[in-house]
């Protein structure tokens, strides 16, 4: 039975707080309450009556099992899903908070997580990011696939929510976090909140889901200011433990050197920044990245306002807290100006009201709408469907935040202390009669002169990481600007005076005038570091060789090093060299392993699960 006022020494505020309070607390905390107030009564002993008051007290706690409220589970599961580690740091954060409020949490990566105990769980929270076209991360592929198959159970006692982090420049959209929901919901799964799908500014949405999440774990409709609080903090203090500079609090990074690594006559140009970290106290391991708050080109900025006839020093506001900047300044520095999204269409269409538009997002013109989002920019926009009269206030309020690029680290701490260095592909193209660029690419390349900063800070990543035993073997596969983790690898292999082998397998265009690193690479070679070196360069002959092709060639060695226990990394584009690498790796394991096409691929799911095969592609 419920507490009732008419056999209890409570008020009616006083009970309907103690029902909600109740059924929520552990067998811990119903001991510790029952002994405080036990406590308490002994010191009261020389005062009978509130000794008979407390007394009273501890029975109505004591009592807990007999009151008829739901008994809701405080035992939570947390399973993460990352390829660069965002999910995997929110939900560290996640964790400890929903520990702090007394949840019993199990926290997993997806591809740890023994997938025959899902049926056995009550309160389930997913966090995934998508990758590639709308593909799970490769630490959540093997949980991703059971769902989808024969053998996953039925979850009719399951609540989850899921936590979807994407981008929405992408077609697939939070693609894997909308497969979990879907498929844990078929299976018989109720969800305690709906699921959130976050764009790459997700600190907000990620706070809101989790306060939500407590709220429905709390069994209550409003979470406490406490519990509003604890979700704000798990999200804003994520990779702060060492340095007060973060992704929401950049660090104004000096620029000590700007190089083109690149040769004369290349059609290429590749920067090799060294920024310094003076007075940060950021840190960061090889195989982490540091992410750029770039600038958006001054002649787009202004071209942009021009076409539109807007005033430059008009105010507007640059962020949901209602902070203001002059146009100009707000298009340069905080706004995303160069990527076109059908959400950011869909609410240019509101504010238009151009019928061609409207028709372009219609039903049935996805593909026309998929070729015009390609290589298009704001300018485009505004020169082909704006009416002319919209103003900069309510234009801008439509644009997403300017987001940070990232970039591998290519240099190591304990090599170059209060230093990262970074490689940087500079973008440049043709499209629509108009030239293009990448925007931090170009502002790197074209606009930053040494002394100057950029807005800077580390993003960890824990899904690409050496080997703890330093002499355990490690190959490296990184053509073009994916090769500047190995040389933070490499550098760090040589301060900590390492003794295993290592294997890069290199490639680019031309020997001549691409070959990024090239006097590092030969010193290593000459000192030991580097053990063996194998170059693609696919210019340079009549048929086009590349790093796969290679790695083909070597096929005996390759398997012979994975024999010995070697870890492999692969770094570089997702779509075409990291999927033609894995090819060739499973290709090299039925060649030289004897394997069936089935045993090959499941040793390499078996090597990622042992995290020595490791990918950092994009």
């Amino acid at each position: 039975m419920q507490l009732q006022v008419t056999n209890s020494p409570f008020n009616q505020e006083q009970v309907e707080l103690l029902n909600r309070l109740l059924p929520t607390l552990t067998d811990s905390q119903q001991v510790w309450i029952s002994g405080y107030l036990s406590a308490l009564q002994r010191t009261a002993a020389s005062a009978p009556i509130v000794a008979d008051q407390q007394a009273r007290a501890v029975a109505v706690v004591e009592a807990l099992p007999t009151v008829s409220q739901p008994v809701i589970s405080r035992e939570v599961t947390i399973l993460f899903g990352s390829q660069t580690g965002n999910c995997q740091r929110l939900a560290g954060s996640l964790s400890r908070k929903l520990e702090e409020q007394g949840f019993q949490v199990t926290l997993s990566s997806m591809n740890n997580f023994k997938s025959n105990g899902l049926k056995k769980v009550e309160n389930l929270l997913v966090l995934v990011s998508t990758h590639g076209e709308g593909e799970p991360p490769d630490n959540a592929r093997s949980f991703h696939e059971f769902l989808y198959s024969k053998r996953a159970p039925q979850l009719e006692n399951l609540r989850f929510s899921v936590l979807a982090l994407g981008d929405t420049s992408y077609e697939f959209f939070c693609q894997t976090g909308k497969d979990f929901d879907t498929r844990l919901e078929e299976l018989g799964g109720q969800r305690l909140t709906p699921r959130v799908d976050c764009d790459l500014d997700y600190d907000e949405p990620v706070a809101e889901w989790f306060e939500h999440v407590l709220s429905s774990l709390s069994g209550s409709q409003h979470t406490s200011a406490a519990a509003s609080n604890a979700a704000q903090v798990s999200v804003s203090t994520i990779g702060q433990e060492q340095s007060e500079y973060s992704r929401t609090n950049p660090f104004k990074a000096e620029v000590l050197e700007n190089l083109n690594l690149n040769g004369r006559g290349s059609d290429r140009e590749t920067r090799h920044l060294e920024l310094s970290l003076e007075g940060s106290n950021l840190q960061f391991e090889p195989g982490d990245c540091v992410g750029i708050y770039p600038e958006n080109h001054p002649e787009l900025v202004d071209s942009l306002i021009k076409a539109m006839n807007w005033n430059p020093e008009e105010s507007v506001p640059v962020n949901k807290k209602g902070e203001e900047h002059p146009l100009r300044e707000a298009l340069l520095y905080h706004l995303e100006i160069t990527v076109l999204t059908k959400p950011l269409l869909e609410q240019a269409a509101q504010l238009f009201s151009n019928p061609k538009l409207s028709e372009l997002l219609a039903p049935g013109h996805e593909q026309e709408l998929k070729a015009y989002l390609d290589g298009r920019d704001l300018l485009d926009l505004v020169e082909d469907f704006s009416p002319g009269q919209v103003s900069a206030r309510s234009f801008t309020a439509i644009l997403r935040k300017l987001p940070a690029r990232l970039y591998s680290i290519a240099s190591s701490l304990k090599a170059n202390p209060d230093e990262v260095h970074v490689t940087i592909r500079a973008v440049r193209y043709e499209a629509h009669g108009r030239e293009r660029y990448g925007v931090c690419s170009v502002h790197c390349a074209e606009r930053l002169e040494n002394g100057s900063t950029l807005p800077i800070y580390i993003q960890h990543n824990p899904n690409f990481k050496l080997p703890t035993n330093p002499d355990v073997p490690v190959i490296m596969i990184g053509p073009g600007t994916g090769v500047a983790p190995f040389r933070s690898f490499l550098e760090e292999r040589e301060e900590l005076g390492a003794q295993g082998k290592t294997w890069l397998f290199y490639g680019d265009r031309h020997f001549v005038t691409d070959f990024l690193y090239q006097t590092d690479w030969q010193r290593m070679l000459k000192e030991g570091v580097l053990t063996r070196l194998d170059v693609a360069f696919s210019r340079d002959t009549e048929e086009k060789v590349y790093v796969q092709h290679r790695l083909l060639e070597k096929s005996s060695d390759v398997f012979g090093w994975l024999q010995e226990g070697a870890h492999i990394y692969v770094c570089g584009d997702e779509k075409h060299m990291a999927h033609d690498v894995h090819a060739a790796l499973v290709t090299i394991l039925q060649q030289e392993g004897n394997m069936s096409p089935e045993e090959a691929v499941a040793y390499l799911d078996d090597l990622q699960q042992q995290q020595r095969y490791q990918r950092d592609v994009y």
